[in-house]
């Protein structure tokens, strides 16, 4: 390719991607524009790519937008081409053998055995290591326990709302993307983000021993950082360095957990930047987007939450009916397959296709408690089963009924503003005044229509409090809010994230 065309496509790519940034939209489109990568430009076609098909076909969906802003930058109609790219065809990630799982097992331990007895011999003595902090981690690939070992990507069930995330965990446990880094996936808890991180530690683990892969939550990283810091050995904390920073793949669970350990956080980003530098692997998954773990009293800094959002940023929402009912069947057969395995008894009972659609329509959208519920709905259709019934409809109800209250806690206009304002970080004053900078229009909408959805106040009630406005403009809130999350998976989270915030805490 000529280097002049080459460097115009990557300049042009750049410029768009400022321009659609500037635009507004949705977080997860805006990381798989960002994932691509500029080809070629022919004054006529730019064509860029990408590695995963979910991408490509969301991408191409919103070709007219993305064309609007290649005008704008090129001063010039200019088309958009997307491609897959071939250069490097990632090792699939794929369960269909013809071996059986015993010997994919054997020979998987085996492997792992000779990875940690040439990681063992190439080792230094405990005194040597001590003195010579460049060595190599002490820390090994720790075995799973039998639940966690259970979180593979052939588990994993994916759908439209957690697709991208799925695809980017598997290219970055195969090791052959090395532009996701870091990868930051983010959403509400119970959508499966410690199962695909699970699954990344696993496969690395099963596939590729000689790779060294750390998974920890955020506490226990703390509780790393705080023992080494009371040991009375002065080299404890170096040590404790070295090791982190030499390893290959760093996960770190939950790291919103992390936001008021100062201390921490500067030896993590010490750590952050030394695997960078040395263009190692860190993963990372929180309740929110990077952006907003620097808000309130954390401690995480501009600085360091744009560094976590520098890689490639994706998040998993909460399931539509279609995910839900992918869910409820995926945990139903495995469910028994695992109980005929383990010779676990009272979940080998048969529920129907109708029964299982009910519970689709009933569940909420935390994908551990559906698990729960699905496991409670074939406990009790195996005691219905003895006594020559069949799960009913009354009992489906009656099961989600318990796991999902639909009693309506009280709450007051204040506490919803309240909430509101920590969350979009924004001063009462604001959030009720006149002003009407973009900044603080959706925090006004979204406080306007979760007191709508959470107390008994008539629209007049709550324009009044939202400093004296009137039942039409109450009303155009609801309407913006309601327009805005059918159109915008990633508000929808925001808002539902918040909601259960508030009723969670009240």
């Amino acid at each position: 390719m000529d280097p002049t065309t080459d460097s115009d496509a990557s300049i042009l790519w750049q410029d768009v991607q400022t321009l659609l940034a500037e635009r507004s939209i949705p977080a997860a489109n805006l990381a798989m524009i960002k994932s691509c990568n500029a080809v070629s430009f022919d004054g006529d076609v730019l064509t860029i790519s990408t590695n995963m098909g979910f991408a490509q076909k969301k991408i191409k969906q919103q070709a007219p937008l993305i064309e609007e802003c290649l005008e704008q930058a090129a001063f010039q109609p200019v088309r958009l081409e997307v491609v897959l790219a071939h250069d490097k065809a990632p090792s699939a990630i794929d369960t269909n053998t013809e071996m059986t799982r015993e010997e994919i097992r054997r020979i998987n331990q085996a492997e792992r055995e000779r990875a940690h007895a040439r990681a063992a011999e190439a080792r230094p003595a405990p005194e040597a290591r001590s003195s010579r902090p460049e060595e190599k981690s002490s820390f090994e690939n720790e075995e799973v326990s039998t639940a966690d070992s259970k979180l593979t990507f052939d588990r994993f069930v994916a759908g439209d709302e957690n697709m991208l995330a799925y695809e980017a965990a598997k290219q970055v446990a195969n090791g052959e993307n090395k532009s996701y880094n870091p990868l930051f996936i983010y959403g509400k808890s119970g959508l499966g983000k410690t199962h695909l991180l699970r699954a990344i530690q696993n496969y690395i683990v099963e596939n590729d021993p000689s790779r060294l892969c750390v998974y920890r939550t955020s506490t226990e990283f703390i509780n790393d950082y705080v023992e080494a810091m009371k040991n009375d050995q002065a080299s404890a904390g170096a040590v404790l360095a070295r090791d982190y920073q030499n390893v290959d793949v760093l996960i770190i669970d939950d790291i919103q957990n992390m936001s008021r350990a100062a201390r921490t956080i500067e030896f993590f980003f010490d750590t952050f930047n030394a695997l960078a530098s040395k263009d190692k692997q860190i993963v990372l998954a929180a309740d929110r987007a990077p952006s907003q773990l620097g808000m309130g009293d954390s401690k995480f800094d501009e600085r360091e939450t744009s560094r976590m959002d520098s890689g490639v940023t994706v998040s998993v929402q909460v399931p539509d009916y279609e995910l839900k009912l992918k869910l409820i069947n995926n945990f139903y057969e495995r469910m028994k397959l695992d109980a005929e395995a383990e010779h676990i008894k009272g979940l080998s009972a048969n529920i129907s296709d109708e029964m299982r659609r009910l519970m689709a329509e009933r569940a909420g959208t935390n994908i551990r408690v559906i698990e729960g519920f699905v496991q409670t709905c074939l406990m009790t259709a195996h005691g219905k089963e003895s006594s020559g019934e069949e799960l009913s409809r009354e009992d489906v109800i009656r099961i989600s009924q318990a796991k999902w209250p639909s009693g309506q806690k009280i709450m007051t206009i204040e506490q919803i503003q309240k909430a509101v304002e920590t969350y979009y970080d924004v001063a009462h004053s604001d959030l009720v005044g006149s002003k009407r900078n973009k900044e603080l229009m959706e925090p006004r909408h979204v406080g306007i229509w979760l007191t709508r959805e959470l107390t008994d106040n008539t629209l007049a009630d709550i324009g009044k409090k939202f400093g004296g406005r009137s039942h039409a403009t109450v009303k155009h809130s609801i309407y913006w809010v309601e327009k805005t999350m059918k159109e915008d998976r990633i508000f929808q989270d925001k808002v539902q994230t918040l909601k259960d915030n508030i009723t969670d805490s009240s």
